[in-house]
């Protein structure tokens, strides 16, 4: 398959409609950051059809380069804050939301890193191949804070209690080198494009959590309608 404007725009809008669904399902505010990555993800992929249709002219130049800020600004800045705070919401155990907030403060420390880097500038795209490249001069290759972005995305999913983040942590280490290995400079793209899909995860575990506790309470419901009508 042939990355290209028409998948981010097709992949982003499904996504987007995971997205909603898997909001519909929060149960407590603290699903709410974890709820809202899909959508995100969603939102991020269409950005970057954006980005695509700039560079090969079909819309102004001005619209791509606030379209390659807000990827860049989600992708490098926010991502790397966001996905383990929102792993640690969800958490019960005291001992793993210790390891995962030291994931978080990983991820602090590379997305304030790469937002310096961003607004010192300059930053560019091009189209590389299959995917587009991202240069931020600042960073130079950025293969050090490539290194502990993942780390701190992946690190925080493996630390979690549910089954299903913990899984979509190993399946991203294995991910992760793969697309490294096909194309080190849109290694950033590929990658986000694989996190929108893989993001479906979430809201399924969303969806499964959401079902599990509203079976649980209708469960305690009944039981309570069962001793009042006996107490009567």
């Amino acid at each position: 398959m042939c990355f290209a404007p028409e998948a981010d725009a097709v992949v982003g809008g499904i996504i987007i409609a995971i997205g909603v669904d898997a909001l519909r399902h929060v149960r407590s505010p603290k699903q709410i950051p974890l709820a809202a990555l899909p959508l995100l993800f969603g939102l991020h992929q269409v950005t970057e059809a954006f980005v695509w249709w700039g560079l090969q002219g079909h819309i102004s130049e001005s619209v791509e380069r606030v379209a390659v800020w807000i990827w860049l600004l989600f992708a490098f800045v926010t991502l790397p804050i966001l996905l383990p705070i929102a792993v640690d919401l969800v958490e019960e155990s005291p001992i793993r939301r210790r390891v995962i907030n030291a994931f978080a403060g990983i991820g602090l420390a590379v997305a304030v890193a790469l937002a310096i880097a961003i607004f010192r500038g300059p930053v560019d795209a091009e189209i590389h191949g299959r995917c587009i490249s991202y240069e931020v001069d600042a960073l130079g290759n950025g293969r050090e804070w490539t290194v502990l972005y993942v780390i701190a995305v992946c690190g925080a999913l493996l630390a979690s209690s549910h089954r299903a983040l913990a899984g979509l942590g190993v399946v991203n280490l294995v991910v992760t080198p793969l697309l490294m290995w096909l194309t080190i400079s849109g290694f950033v793209s590929l990658w986000c494009f694989w996190a929108a899909i893989a993001s479906v995860v979430i809201a399924f575990h969303l969806r499964r959590v959401a079902r599990t506790r509203d079976a649980g309470r209708d469960d305690r419901h009944r039981g309570d309608s069962e001793v009042a009508a006996r107490s009567s």
